[in-house]
């Protein structure tokens, strides 16, 4: 899966299956685009997934709007330093994106993803475009440190569908976080110091709760329903949210790099 995501002015960029591309008026971002204030400096995000691109605002303080066929619809804001919750999923066809003034113009920027008809999806709406698509009721951004617990918490059962695997608890998807990003040199100080050991396991405990808490926020689970380990990876398994496609981001140098920074770089 590859998406193009092109500028009024004709830039193309590719985003291959499993990147990101991080656009606004700039500096710091993937691509630049010429617009005047209604637009944000760092102004959305297309994550491109194996079934389709998915469009989110990242900015706290401007609208950011997706067009088609007789709909424009205006994407949440960001709130908070969280990751973006609502957005749009492109199964596949073409969706325009930008400030109101951009769309107005006719000077939005364009997301190709090769195929049929478009089908766009809005979780914070509730707004369905009839098509072949498949709406996203959670999105983890994988460049985050929430989506490398998500998935060591899940991983036992992406390679077990039977999931009769144990699933890791607090410390052991810590001491995971170590071995996936490389952190070798501090798996002697997991063994040894406590107090390390704890600290971090604390970390991945509150990655933990924000997860369940997504989960009951979204409704994902009927109401008063204990949200277990077993419940939770349940859920982020079978609505698409990790995927076993995923595994293969802990052999990408690119992402265990990434995901190094995050976790170690402000340790």
């Amino acid at each position: 899966m590859t998406a193009h995501v092109s500028t009024a002015s004709g830039q193309t960029v590719r985003v291959a299956e499993g990147k990101r591309l991080v656009f606004g008026r700039g500096p710091g971002v993937d691509l630049v685009v010429s617009a005047g204030r209604g637009l944000s400096r760092r102004a959305g995000l297309v994550t491109v997934l194996p079934s389709g691109a998915w469009i989110a605002n990242i900015s706290h303080t401007h609208a950011l709007y997706v067009e088609g066929d007789g709909y424009r619809i205006r994407l949440p804001r960001l709130e908070g330093q969280d990751e973006p919750a609502g957005g749009w999923f492109v199964h596949r066809g073409t969706a325009l994106i930008g400030s109101r003034a951009m769309l107005d113009d006719a000077q939005p920027l364009t997301v190709l993803v090769p195929g049929g008809a478009d089908l766009l999806d809005d979780e914070e709406t509730g707004i369905h475009q009839d098509g072949d698509g498949t709406l996203l009721p959670l999105y983890l951004d994988p460049m985050t440190k929430i989506f490398l617990v998500a998935l060591m918490w899940c991983r036992p059962w992406l390679v077990d569908p039977s999931a009769t695997t144990a699933l890791p608890r607090t410390p052991e998807i810590a001491r995971a976080a170590l071995e996936v990003t490389g952190a070798y040199h501090e798996l002697d100080r997991f063994e040894a110091d406590q107090e390390f050991r704890d600290r971090l396991a604390a970390r991945v405990a509150e990655h933990l709760k924000v997860l369940r808490r997504k989960i009951t926020d979204r409704g994902l689970i009927p109401p008063d329903t204990r949200v277990s380990d077993e419940v939770a990876v349940r859920v982020l398994i079978e609505h698409g949210i990790v995927t076993s496609s995923d595994l293969s981001r802990l052999t990408d140098p690119a992402w265990c790099s990434r995901q190094e920074d995050l976790w170690w770089a402000q340790a």
